[in-house]
């Protein structure tokens, strides 16, 4: 396996309105290869969505630096950031983010008809991506028709639809419950495999990440990998 995804030193502070700095972590140094599924666990405001942020160039670090496929993310302006998402990484979120308006199949084509990628062709491909998922039946429904797991398999194909290198799921199974988001569990490994993702879950649940190729604590401002 060859390395995707490195940080090195990585370290993030908010200046906070009554002007005091709040620093969330610093010097954390964290790589995954091709083909690798970690999860990423700790106490809630430990800063694991920052983290998540930070590795999907969603935000910037205050020092250090984030590399994927050899770039420093941190050196590329706003609109070299917004083109290596789109192509490269993956979102998955707990609240699904599906735009209300947009029917199943529009939400998952929205990524390549944001890419220049013509409607027809976009729809074509966003059916596919949804069969993967096995919602195709679905493509013409709005999020208000759907049920939490079946939004979740919707925001899954989206993030899927530009072939990302990279994926990154924050709480992808918070919002359902557990019968379920184990289905949704089940399907993001499956897929992660199929594709040759590099993959990193945000997660409070030990059962998610027991079923990760690896896990890592953040806690005190450090990124430890347990065992």
């Amino acid at each position: 396996m060859s390395e995707l995804l490195r940080t090195v030193d990585l370290a993030k502070d908010y200046l906070l309105p009554d002007g005091e700095t709040l620093h969330v972590f610093s010097g954390l140094n964290f790589s995954m290869n091709r083909g690798e599924i970690v999860a990423v666990m700790g106490a809630s405001g430990s800063g694991k969505t920052t983290f998540l942020n930070l590795l999907g160039a969603l935000d910037r670090p205050t020092s250090g630096a984030v590399i994927l496929e050899g770039e420093d993310l941190a050196m590329k302006n706003a609109v070299s950031l917004a083109r290596i998402r789109n192509a490269k990484i993956g979102f998955v979120f707990q609240a699904f983010h599906l735009l209300p308006e947009f029917t199943a199949g529009e939400n998952v084509a929205l990524p390549l008809l944001m890419s220049g990628l013509g409607r027809a062709e976009a729809t074509r491909r966003g059916i596919e991506v949804l069969r993967e998922v096995g919602l195709e039946n679905k493509a013409g429904c709005r999020p208000a028709q759907l049920s939490g797991g079946e939004m979740q398999r919707i925001a899954i194909a989206r993030a899927l639809i530009n072939g990302p290198a990279v994926l990154l799921a924050d709480e992808p199974t918070g919002n359902l419950d557990w019968k379920t988001g184990e289905a949704v569990l089940r399907l993001l490994l499956d897929l992660h495999e199929k594709r040759g993702l590099a993959s990193v879950l945000v997660t409070h649940n030990e059962k998610v990440s027991a079923l990760c190729g690896k896990t890592y604590i953040l806690e005190r401002g450090a990124l430890e990998r347990l065992g």
